[in-house]
């Protein structure tokens, strides 16, 4: 189809939603595409609101989230206290804001070690082949035969004493203080078992996306005309595995503000005086029935963030699917 303008003269010509004269890049056409997608522009909102939140939320929260003081306890939302306070008088919107940094430092980091196995175990599996290929894929089958959770549960619980146990040992011999302060535990422990289960998936992901882009037509013909690998990988294969690889990190990313909020309710996550969303839920449950406020709000806020992540990752496939067309 073509549009003309007047004098007869073709401004531009329009194929299968491609206009000629007008080049863009892969980066440009999703972001086009992303834009036009309100759930996933929604999603982003959410998750960069919260990132914001983890950031700069505990340098500007009105009150220390460990200040108790009882003669103000179980609050109501009100001016002085935004979202009111919990049973200890500690004002719930400071705990909100520093909950959101831990929230997102599992999150952050447990994909990261994530991403980083499952990509390493995932291209060495592909490229290999053969029984590497399959050693690999067992190990990966057999983490994911096990239930999650459980092992994340088991891995916390039987680690925990016998390496505070380990420490306790060590500051007696030494008096070093460092060996006192064992509150970075929780968050190495949560970061180690949440990686340890969530590795397999991203690596099952990768391994599919190069076997089957190896053996495209485009593929075949670039090696065919001399094509190098690196520009292979990076002109077709990284192209095109990249929107299932994003849609799996955002929702693992997700999924671990979910499973470290659940950890923490159990009492076997991020534990106090470390703050967490998961733990003010285990706190507040106790008093729902009277103050719902402190159950609903840690509750609805991370079902928004998994949400959020979700929307965000399916709009970031739609976009970065060189497929689609604008």
């Amino acid at each position: 189809m073509s549009e003309s303008a007047p004098g007869g003269n073709i401004s531009r010509v329009v194929a299968d939603g491609v206009y000629s004269g007008e080049q863009r890049s892969l980066w440009q056409d999703a972001s086009r595409r992303f834009r036009r997608n309100w759930l996933a522009v929604g999603g982003l909102v959410v998750v960069f609101c919260f990132l914001i939140a983890a950031l700069v939320g505990p340098h500007v929260s009105p009150y220390d989230f460990l200040e108790q003081n009882i003669v103000r306890a179980f609050q109501r939302p009100s001016e002085e206290h935004f979202l009111g306070t919990d049973d200890l008088g500690r004002d719930v919107f400071s705990r909100m804001l520093h909950g959101a940094r831990t929230a997102a430092l599992v999150a952050f980091f447990t994909t990261a070690i994530s991403l980083l196995i499952g990509v390493l175990v995932g291209t060495w599996s592909g490229i290999s082949g053969g029984r590497t290929d399959e050693f690999l894929m067992w190990i990966s089958d057999l983490i994911q035969a096990m239930p999650g959770l459980l092992l994340v549960i088991l891995i916390n619980t039987t680690l925990r004493r016998p390496i505070i146990n380990a420490f306790d040992t060590l500051y007696m011999q030494t008096r070093n203080p460092f060996y006192l302060n064992t509150l970075w535990l929780d968050y190495v422990l949560v970061f180690s078992a949440l990686a340890l289960i969530g590795w397999p998936g991203l690596a099952r992901l990768i391994r599919g996306q190069v076997l089957s882009i190896n053996e495209e037509d485009y593929v075949l013909a670039a090696r065919a005309i001399g094509a190098s690998e690196a520009h292979i990988m990076l002109r077709h294969v990284i192209p095109n595995a990249l929107g299932p690889l994003v849609v799996a990190v955002t929702a693992s990313m997700g999924g671990a503000v979910t499973l470290e909020a659940g950890l923490s309710f159990l009492g076997i996550g991020i534990q106090p005086p470390n703050a967490s969303w998961g733990s003010m839920l285990e706190e507040g449950r106790r008093y729902w029935q009277i103050f719902p406020h402190l159950i609903l709000i840690p509750a609805v806020t991370i079902g928004i963030v998994q949400v959020a992540f979700v929307f965000l990752g399916d709009g970031l496939n739609d976009a970065l699917d060189p497929r689609r067309t604008t």
